[in-house]
């Protein structure tokens, strides 16, 4: 349709406003027609791994969700959980073996606790903080760069030590200058 004045145009306006009302219907509709397709099988999937043991741990293993402690909400990640998890395990089946089940309860707290302090950004802060450790230092670039900086200042607190002696015997002139006219003037 061609436009030809402000009556059409209204018109025109009116038409495309209920034509992108109607395909924002019909959008919403198929939007839900799919999500409820897709549901059916998610809902059949996580009903059977509900079923099967040991599916729950693994997941809550690898998932990164946030947990309540002690201290609050805190993100534990995949290593921290592993941690948690293992680090007891361990200990019962080797240091742990012959104790009584007071002293393995207490040792096996307090391994859970320690084991829940650590996180990846604590073992890659360890990793990184070795490995500048190891690596071999470049001082001597460093050390012209230095230099050439500790130059530049130099130079600089010289050009400022100047521009303040010129201002402080402007600043002498013109007051002995105004101490002169007020003289005059009196």
């Amino acid at each position: 349709m061609k436009v030809k004045n402000i009556d059409d145009l209204m018109s025109e306006i009116a038409r495309l406003s209920l034509v992108q009302k109607e395909q924002e219907a019909y959008l919403g509709n198929q939007y839900g027609l799919l999500k409820a397709k897709l549901e059916k099988p998610v809902r059949v999937a996580n009903s059977l791994f509900s079923s099967i043991p040991g599916v729950g741990l693994v997941k809550d293993l690898v998932s990164l969700t946030k947990n309540k402690d002690g201290s609050g909400n805190s993100k534990s990640d995949w290593l921290t959980k592993t941690l948690q998890f293992g680090v007891p395990l361990v200990l019962n089946r080797t240091v742990l073996k012959n104790a009584g089940w007071v002293k393995k309860g207490l040792v096996l707290l307090a391994s859970e606790t320690a084991a829940g302090q650590v996180n990846q950004n604590k073992v890659g802060n360890l990793f990184s903080k070795l490995t500048d450790f190891i690596r071999p230092k470049k001082k001597k670039a460093k050390k012209k760069i230095i230099d050439g900086i500790d130059e530049v200042e130099d130079k600089v607190h010289k050009g400022l030590d100047k521009v303040d002696d010129g201002i402080q015997k402007s600043h002498d002139k013109i007051s002995h200058g105004l101490d002169n006219l007020k003289d005059k003037i009196d």
